[in-house]
């Protein structure tokens, strides 16, 4: 019985591959039109791609096209093909402006910029273009059933946008590059007013400011110890129950120490 099933299932899969391979090279563009559709409805979609792929430009300026252009470019969205989607989706906003899809369409399209941002560690151009894409959509459709998902990509590309300018004035502290590092923090700040890593960024610009006093020659070591204690006050005011709040009052008394010297002398 189970040996029957099993060879009944193989045949029904041979024919339907058949039936396939037999549409693909056929010359019917109302066959693979009508086979794709059944294709992309059972989430075939590298099978519907294929004979879509064959159809495109064949129907263009018919009733069918719209939808046919739809289907292409969710296809290669389910394939993960995200630049040829979100080109395709775009396409299909321009030319079909008053299509019922045409939400949809300008969402995934955007959505397919979103999945090709890179780490935050890499160059982020798509990370930016995915942003604009995305708060175009949420700006066009605020009512949008898709509006709570688009806000949260874009939540999610800004922090990476943040993560890696954090990073960048992080890795000077850590290099010992300390100017660098006080002055992207201070660009990180401007840029990032509402920013996850803000009080780290107040914590490391103090931490940055803190090094280059101790080890600045004399004639620039007062100046250099009162900035550092204004971004301890700064940090103190901004975040007083950090995590960070122990070293930085340990690291604030020596440099009140080191003020004293300065003021005793004088």
């Amino acid at each position: 019985m189970k040996r029957g099933l099993y060879i009944l299932l193989i045949s029904i899969l041979f024919i339907s591959c058949s039936d396939f391979q037999k549409t693909l090279k056929s010359e019917d563009t109302a066959a693979k039109f009508e086979m794709a559709t059944e294709l992309y409805d059972a989430g075939k979609w590298n099978k519907s791609y294929r004979l879509l792929d064959q159809i495109l430009q064949k129907y263009r300026g018919k009733p069918q096209a719209e939808k046919i252009t739809f289907m292409h470019a969710m296809c290669s969205f389910q394939l993960k093909d995200y630049y040829i989607a979100s080109y395709h989706f775009d396409k299909f906003t321009d030319v079909y402006p008053q299509s019922e899809k045409i939400e949809e369409a300008s969402f995934l399209a955007a959505k397919g910029y979103y999945f090709n941002s890179p780490v935050y560690s890499k160059e982020q151009k798509e990370t930016i273009e995915a942003i604009e894409k995305l708060q175009l959509f949420v700006n066009q459709y605020p009512n949008s059933e898709y509006l709570t998902e688009a806000n949260e990509l874009v939540k999610e590309l800004d922090f990476k946008l943040e993560k890696k300018a954090f990073e960048i004035a992080k890795q000077y502290n850590l290099i010992s590059e300390y100017k660098a590092s006080i002055k992207s923090f201070n660009n990180f700040l401007l840029e990032f007013p509402g920013a996850t890593l803000r009080s780290e960024a107040f914590y490391y610009r103090f931490d940055s400011a803190y090094n280059l006093s101790i080890r600045s020659v004399n004639y620039l070591k007062e100046e250099r110890v009162k900035e550092a204690i204004s971004y301890f006050k700064a940090l103190q005011k901004a975040y007083p129950n950090s995590e960070y709040m122990g070293d930085a009052t340990i690291m604030n008394e020596e440099l009140q120490q080191q003020l004293n010297t300065f003021t005793t002398k004088s």
